[in-house]
Protein backbone atom coordinates (compact mmCIF):
# COMPACT_ATOMS: atom_id res chain seq x y z
CA UNK A 1 0.00 0.00 0.00
CA UNK A 2 1.17 3.31 -0.69
CA UNK A 3 1.33 6.49 1.45
CA UNK A 4 -1.47 9.10 0.85
CA UNK A 5 -0.81 12.36 0.65
CA UNK A 6 -1.10 14.48 3.61
CA UNK A 7 -3.84 16.77 3.95
CA UNK A 8 -3.08 20.45 4.45
CA UNK A 9 -4.04 22.18 7.53
CA UNK A 10 -6.96 24.19 7.31
CA UNK A 11 -6.75 28.13 6.46
CA UNK A 12 -6.97 30.19 9.42
CA UNK A 13 -10.37 30.28 10.96
CA UNK A 14 -11.95 27.02 9.52
CA UNK A 15 -12.85 24.18 11.39
CA UNK A 16 -14.44 20.32 10.15
CA UNK A 17 -17.55 19.32 11.10
CA UNK A 18 -20.05 15.88 10.50
CA UNK A 19 -23.58 16.75 9.70
CA UNK A 20 -25.79 14.65 12.08
CA UNK A 21 -28.52 14.04 9.10
CA UNK A 22 -26.37 13.14 6.25
CA UNK A 23 -23.03 12.19 8.22
CA UNK A 24 -20.86 14.07 5.56
CA UNK A 25 -17.94 16.58 6.61
CA UNK A 26 -18.59 20.42 6.23
CA UNK A 27 -16.62 22.90 7.23
CA UNK A 28 -17.07 26.20 9.25
CA UNK A 29 -15.74 29.55 9.22
CA UNK A 30 -15.23 30.31 13.57
CA UNK A 31 -14.87 34.24 12.78
CA UNK A 32 -18.54 34.50 10.05
CA UNK A 33 -20.48 31.30 10.97
CA UNK A 34 -20.13 30.80 7.23
CA UNK A 35 -20.50 27.36 6.31
CA UNK A 36 -20.07 25.08 3.15
CA UNK A 37 -19.11 21.52 2.04
CA UNK A 38 -16.68 22.06 -0.15
CA UNK A 39 -13.03 22.47 1.58
CA UNK A 40 -11.99 25.62 2.01
CA UNK A 41 -8.55 27.05 0.04
CA UNK A 42 -5.87 28.98 1.52
CA UNK A 43 -7.31 32.18 -0.26
CA UNK A 44 -10.53 31.88 2.36
CA UNK A 45 -9.09 34.03 5.04
CA UNK A 46 -10.36 35.71 7.48
CA UNK A 47 -12.76 38.40 6.20
CA UNK A 48 -12.58 42.20 7.91
CA UNK A 49 -16.29 42.26 8.00
CA UNK A 50 -18.30 39.77 6.04
CA UNK A 51 -20.69 40.82 3.00
CA UNK A 52 -24.06 40.05 4.32
CA UNK A 53 -27.63 40.24 2.58
CA UNK A 54 -30.98 40.44 4.11
CA UNK A 55 -33.46 38.52 2.28
CA UNK A 56 -37.37 37.01 2.55
CA UNK A 57 -38.09 34.67 0.31
CA UNK A 58 -41.01 31.95 -0.62
CA UNK A 59 -40.96 28.88 -1.27
CA UNK A 60 -43.17 26.45 -2.27
CA UNK A 61 -42.05 23.00 -1.94
CA UNK A 62 -42.76 19.34 -4.10
CA UNK A 63 -42.95 16.01 -4.48
CA UNK A 64 -38.78 15.68 -5.51
CA UNK A 65 -38.00 18.40 -2.83
CA UNK A 66 -35.67 17.38 -0.06
CA UNK A 67 -38.43 16.70 2.64
CA UNK A 68 -41.67 16.83 1.14
CA UNK A 69 -43.57 18.45 3.97
CA UNK A 70 -44.26 21.51 5.29
CA UNK A 71 -45.89 23.43 8.86
CA UNK A 72 -48.61 23.81 5.47
CA UNK A 73 -48.58 20.11 4.49
CA UNK A 74 -48.01 16.88 6.37
CA UNK A 75 -47.20 15.51 3.03
CA UNK A 76 -47.05 17.53 -0.02
CA UNK A 77 -47.65 15.61 -3.60
CA UNK A 78 -47.65 18.65 -6.02
CA UNK A 79 -45.35 18.16 -8.99
CA UNK A 80 -42.40 20.54 -9.59
CA UNK A 81 -44.20 21.55 -12.76
CA UNK A 82 -47.25 22.51 -10.65
CA UNK A 83 -45.01 24.23 -7.91
CA UNK A 84 -43.24 26.48 -10.68
CA UNK A 85 -47.14 27.30 -11.94
CA UNK A 86 -47.86 27.97 -8.10
CA UNK A 87 -44.82 30.14 -7.34
CA UNK A 88 -45.07 32.19 -11.26
CA UNK A 89 -48.60 33.22 -9.85
CA UNK A 90 -47.14 34.59 -6.41
CA UNK A 91 -44.27 36.49 -8.53
CA UNK A 92 -47.10 38.03 -10.62
CA UNK A 93 -49.21 38.65 -8.11
CA UNK A 94 -46.17 40.89 -6.28
CA UNK A 95 -44.96 42.39 -9.53
CA UNK A 96 -48.26 43.46 -10.22
CA UNK A 97 -48.89 45.20 -6.94
CA UNK A 98 -52.35 43.05 -6.39
CA UNK A 99 -50.47 41.52 -3.04
CA UNK A 100 -47.61 42.13 -0.78
CA UNK A 101 -44.26 39.55 -0.71
CA UNK A 102 -44.60 39.01 3.34
CA UNK A 103 -48.25 38.73 2.90
CA UNK A 104 -48.39 35.98 0.65
CA UNK A 105 -45.00 34.79 2.14
CA UNK A 106 -47.19 34.18 5.44
CA UNK A 107 -49.89 32.00 4.41
CA UNK A 108 -48.49 30.40 1.42
CA UNK A 109 -44.68 29.71 1.79
CA UNK A 110 -43.14 26.33 3.13
CA UNK A 111 -40.64 27.34 4.83
CA UNK A 112 -41.17 27.82 8.77
CA UNK A 113 -40.03 31.92 8.09
CA UNK A 114 -43.23 32.33 6.90
CA UNK A 115 -44.11 33.06 10.16
CA UNK A 116 -41.90 36.55 9.95
CA UNK A 117 -43.30 36.82 6.23
CA UNK A 118 -40.34 34.87 4.86
CA UNK A 119 -37.95 37.05 6.43
CA UNK A 120 -34.52 34.97 6.76
CA UNK A 121 -32.59 37.94 8.69
CA UNK A 122 -28.98 38.56 7.21
CA UNK A 123 -26.64 35.99 6.15
CA UNK A 124 -22.98 35.85 4.59
CA UNK A 125 -21.58 33.59 1.87
CA UNK A 126 -21.96 30.20 2.53
CA UNK A 127 -25.01 29.82 4.87
CA UNK A 128 -27.66 29.34 2.15
CA UNK A 129 -27.61 26.61 -0.83
CA UNK A 130 -25.37 27.66 -3.24
CA UNK A 131 -28.07 28.62 -6.02
CA UNK A 132 -29.95 30.43 -3.61
CA UNK A 133 -27.00 31.97 -2.13
CA UNK A 134 -25.90 32.95 -6.00
CA UNK A 135 -29.36 34.32 -6.36
CA UNK A 136 -29.89 36.78 -3.33
CA UNK A 137 -26.10 38.08 -4.07
CA UNK A 138 -27.16 38.92 -7.37
CA UNK A 139 -29.75 40.84 -6.63
CA UNK A 140 -29.86 44.87 -5.67
CA UNK A 141 -31.63 46.11 -2.80
CA UNK A 142 -35.24 46.01 -3.10
CA UNK A 143 -34.94 43.63 -6.14
CA UNK A 144 -36.93 40.47 -6.70
CA UNK A 145 -35.93 37.62 -8.10
CA UNK A 146 -37.56 35.12 -10.72
CA UNK A 147 -37.97 31.40 -9.85
CA UNK A 148 -35.22 29.91 -8.14
CA UNK A 149 -34.55 26.10 -7.51
CA UNK A 150 -32.65 24.03 -5.16
CA UNK A 151 -33.02 20.66 -3.29
CA UNK A 152 -35.63 22.71 -0.97
CA UNK A 153 -37.62 23.52 -3.96
CA UNK A 154 -38.53 26.77 -5.65
CA UNK A 155 -38.22 30.49 -4.37
CA UNK A 156 -38.89 33.97 -5.17
CA UNK A 157 -36.48 35.85 -3.01
CA UNK A 158 -37.03 39.83 -2.04
CA UNK A 159 -33.32 41.41 -0.75
CA UNK A 160 -34.12 44.03 0.98
CA UNK A 161 -30.18 44.42 1.98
Amino acid sequence: MSESEPVSPLPDGWIKKESRSSGRHYYVNKYTNASQWDRPTSEAVKPARPETVHAFHLLVKHVDSRRPSSWRENTITRSKEEALDILKGYEEAIRNENAQFEDLASKYSDCSSAKRGGDLGKFSRGQMQKPFEDAAYALKPGEMSGPVFTDSGIHIILRVE
